[in-house]
């Protein structure tokens, strides 16, 4: 794994566990398992560092919408659009409580992205729902509050696991069957509740 990967992973997790203020350049290079010049070498303050490493996740969950797209199958697009925010979830837990940690503090780092890239793509998203609106596929809904409750009850599972793991009486964090059965369950209830269909 390339340095610059081992940085932004290691970041992740100290971000994640520490929050921004508590977390030292020093604490994420014993995390990578390399000299802290490395990480100036790549990232020239911890602000540049929390930037990129909320910008590469924002990119990952933006790619995952790309499922979304006027000619696909509603139901279909709309199931692999949860699983895989749920499989972030499960995977990345860090990478959803860095992200959850900055919109709590305000966005500081990341709102442009948010203002630009986020909301282009949740405008040219919300536009094939409209198209499938329109060819009675689906319900009429505010796109824009779909994908809020889409967001919410898929990154739920890592933003409060313990919460999650406690409530279903897992020691530390859900199990990966929890996972799937989350998936399942949100799925059915989003595509019965915007009224999605399969085209024929």
């Amino acid at each position: 794994m390339a340095n610059e990967q081992k940085i932004l992973q290691a970041a992740e997790e100290v971000f994640a566990d520490q929050g921004f203020a508590g977390a030292t350049t020093s604490a994420i290079a014993h995390k990578a398992g390399l000299p802290k010049a490395n990480i100036h070498y790549y990232f020239r303050t911890k602000e540049d560092l929390i930037h990129a490493v909320l910008e590469n996740i924002l990119t990952l969950w933006l790619d995952s919408a790309d499922v979304i797209v006027a000619s696909a199958d509603p139901a279909v697009a709309i199931s692999r659009y949860i699983k895989s925010k749920i499989e972030y979830s499960r995977d990345r837990p860090n990478a959803s409580k860095v992200f959850a940690s900055e919109i709590l503090h305000g966005a500081p780092y990341l709102e442009k992205f948010l203002r630009t890239r986020l909301k282009e793509r949740v405008e040219q998203k919300s536009a094939v729902f409209k198209v499938w609106i329109e060819q009675g596929l689906m319900d009429p809904i505010s796109p824009e509050h779909l994908f809020f409750l889409i967001w919410s009850a898929t990154q739920t599972y890592a933003d409060f696991e313990t919460q999650v793991a406690a409530v279903l009486g897992r020691k530390s964090k859900p199990r990966p069957k929890d996972f799937d059965q989350a998936a399942d369950f949100i799925t059915r209830i989003i595509l019965k509740g915007c009224g999605i269909r399969s085209r024929k």
